[in-house]
């Protein structure tokens, strides 16, 4: 009797053991959505909690890009926003908000507080976004807070115009690309007000910067690395400006620019990126006419094609109108749009998928990185 039982246990035991090896591990699902050069970010963790960066354009674009941050959600399996950050008060970042709000429920708002750029266009906007987070969470951010989120440290990294002072653990490292920078002399902006986060799972790391300027990105990063490094960065500013000072430290595996058709990816900012050491690709999420052939990635690296293609890509670049002048309007893009999902795992192991073509790759876990222990 006893042998049976012991026989029993055993196989019970082992029986177990193969169900919990054979469960996929969980992993933090990151989807980098195409709002037409503006910013939409979800993030899921293992524990199903959702984290929602910036909601896309307002006007004439809320309607499509709130269906596009639908679409992202529905793929995740999310019910509800438990977090939603507003980086800064730019349409591009908040004006797909009230549209979305019809679609979800969203638990908690999280900014930087007051606006400092007031106007017709965007009051009307912070308006209905004081009613929103007026019936629910509200919690606004200064650098050094953390987010509870199951599963991740979600750490603030930057807001309304301040930066981190004391290092993240396993980072304060003098950064030598500082020596060459000069700050800009010119009127902060909501740019420079920008929530920044810092987001570790596991050994694995990314950043999300909204629109964070050159002088605050020196600021964050000099004169001392104040960071460390990262894994994925999730570019600052629609890779407009990303400064050697902030991306050559943070040392990325991977890189994803949410531009869009005439916005980021200029050959200065492209320049910096493809001189990024341990940099192996750069996925973005249209080719930017602004770089041209010159200054862009294979194409299966893009996530978003032309609704009406161009007889021919141009090669270079197309020149910016003088300042004051107005731009020719983007080429449109109003039909189907794909996005970027990634999936990360603990132990540093992330895969970018390209969801237009179905391209996926993984980032093996370097052994000779920098890892961080609280």
């Amino acid at each position: 009797m006893l042998r049976t039982t012991v026989l029993l246990l055993v196989l019970v035991l082992s029986a177990s053991l193969a169900v919990a090896q054979s469960k996929p591990p969980k992993t933090l699902d990151i989807y980098v959505i195409d709002v037409e050069g503006g910013n939409a970010v979800l993030f899921v963790a293992p524990s199903g909690e959702s984290m929602l960066v910036d909601t896309g354009n307002g006007g004439d674009g809320a309607v499509r890009d709130a269906g596009r941050v639908m679409a992202a959600v529905k793929d995740a399996g999310v019910k509800e926003i438990d977090h939603l950050i507003i980086t800064h008060y730019h349409n591009d970042h908040i004006g797909g908000l009230s549209e979305l709000a019809t679609h979800i429920p969203i638990k908690e708002f999280i900014d930087h507080g007051m606006n400092t750029q007031p106007g017709p266009n965007i009051d009307p906007v912070l308006q209905r976004y004081s009613e929103l987070y007026g019936q629910v969470k509200h919690t606004v951010v200064k650098p050094g807070d953390k987010i509870a989120i199951g599963g991740l440290d979600w750490r603030i990294v930057a807001a309304a115009g301040d930066v981190l002072k004391a290092p993240l653990p396993g980072a304060g490292s003098p950064n030598p690309y500082c020596a060459n920078f000069k700050a800009a002399d010119v009127a902060k902006t909501e740019d420079d007000q920008s929530v920044g986060s810092f987001i570790t799972f596991g050994k694995f790391r990314t950043i999300v910067l909204g629109d964070l300027t050159l002088n605050r990105q020196f600021d964050l990063m000099c004169p001392s690395n104040r960071l460390g490094s990262v894994d994925l960065d999730l570019l600052a500013r629609h890779g407009n400006v990303n400064s050697d000072l902030l991306v050559y430290p943070l040392h990325p595996r991977a890189a994803i620019m949410n531009n869009g058709t005439r916005k980021g990816g200029q050959p200065e900012a492209m320049k910096v990126l493809f001189a990024s050491p341990g940099l192996v690709d750069l996925w973005q999420m249209h080719f930017s006419l602004l770089g041209g052939q010159e200054y862009t990635v294979p194409g299966m690296f893009i996530a978003n094609l032309f609704d009406e293609p161009l007889t021919a890509m141009p090669v270079a670049p197309v020149a910016l109108p003088p300042q004051g002048q107005q731009a020719p309007p983007a080429p449109q893009h109003n039909g189907t749009a794909y996005y970027f999902k990634v999936s990360a795992l603990q132990d540093g192991t992330f895969t970018v998928t390209n969801t237009r073509n179905g391209l996926s790759k993984t980032y093996k876990t370097e052994n000779t990185r920098n890892t961080r222990t609280d």
